[in-house]
């Protein structure tokens, strides 16, 4: 699933290109995505301008000239594909929800999984919505830090790397980015969550920090499906230090992983995990 720095990567592509334009028509090719579509969907989505663009966790919100707010959500396989005015590109399949513009160009949204969601809720109240309402604080925002960290963690009695995964306590982490951040920090994933001390909360909410901003200044990881809005694949998996290597060496060469056969690999809350277990502890 597209994290943060992927999905901010995408509104990035499409803010130029769609924010300020009129949505001249919507029209939807399948009967639902994730969810229903929301009563009168394409009616609600021609004829409005968009006013602004914004992110919160691995959500897009469109802020809409009728009052209304598109919370977009890409899923597992959801992707976003920008045609220019004037071009004459082909239907492909799983094109499910296609946005013509003012200027002639277009917004598709292509989604063969059909995990993803587009639901329109009341631009004023957006972040009531249920997706937001118990969402923690966004990891590049000015007040996330070790302290705020810390106290979201209070009696959290998971393993750190499950913790870190709950969209509660920081919005927008998954699975690629928890187990980088761990790392960089120092931190073993299966420490507990309540246990991590002040210092060790501040070395990893400033891992967290650093980790997502290199991810997005390499364009995010395409690991499948994830593709920029351009339709070029972003690049921070090629600097992946411990995700999706196990069994490699500790990329610090003083490390004596690799006497003890590397990466290692494990299963927390159903998901992969990958530390390094001299590094982390």
């Amino acid at each position: 699933m597209p994290e943060l720095p992927e999905v901010e990567t995408v509104m990035r592509g499409m803010e130029p290109v769609l924010k300020g334009q009129v949505i001249k028509h919507c029209k939807t090719y399948c009967p639902k995505l994730r969810f229903d579509f929301s009563e009168n969907f394409e009616q609600s989505l021609s004829g409005v301008r968009v006013i602004d663009m914004r992110r919160r966790g691995k959500f897009m919100v469109l802020i809409l000239s009728n009052d209304l707010a598109l919370i977009w959500h890409l899923g597992m396989s959801g992707r976003v594909k920008i045609e220019e005015p004037g071009a004459a590109t082909a239907a492909e399949k799983h094109d499910h929800v296609v946005l013509t513009l003012g200027n002639g160009g277009r917004i598709i949204y292509n989604d063969p999984r059909r995990f993803g969601f587009m639901v329109l809720v009341g631009a004023q109240d957006w972040q009531q919505a249920p997706f937001f309402a118990k969402m923690g604080q966004e990891p590049l925002g000015n007040h996330f830090d070790g302290g705020v960290l810390k106290a979201a963690l209070v009696n959290k009695t998971c393993d750190i790397k499950a913790a870190l995964l709950d969209q509660r306590v920081v919005a927008g982490i998954g699975n690629i980015y928890a187990c980088e951040a761990l790392y960089q920090a120092g931190i073993s994933p299966r420490k507990k969550a309540g246990a991590l001390s002040g210092p060790q909360c501040g070395r990893l909410a400033e891992a967290i920090r650093d980790v997502l901003n290199r991810a997005l200044a390499a364009g995010g990881s395409s690991l499948r499906d994830y593709r920029k809005a351009d339709g070029s694949l972003g690049y921070f998996q090629h600097s992946f230090n411990v995700y999706d290597r196990e069994g490699h060496p500790c990329p610090d060469p003083d490390c004596a992983c690799r006497d003890i056969g590397g990466i290692k690999r494990i299963t927390q809350a159903r998901r992969s995990t990958f530390y390094c277990p001299v590094k982390q502890k």
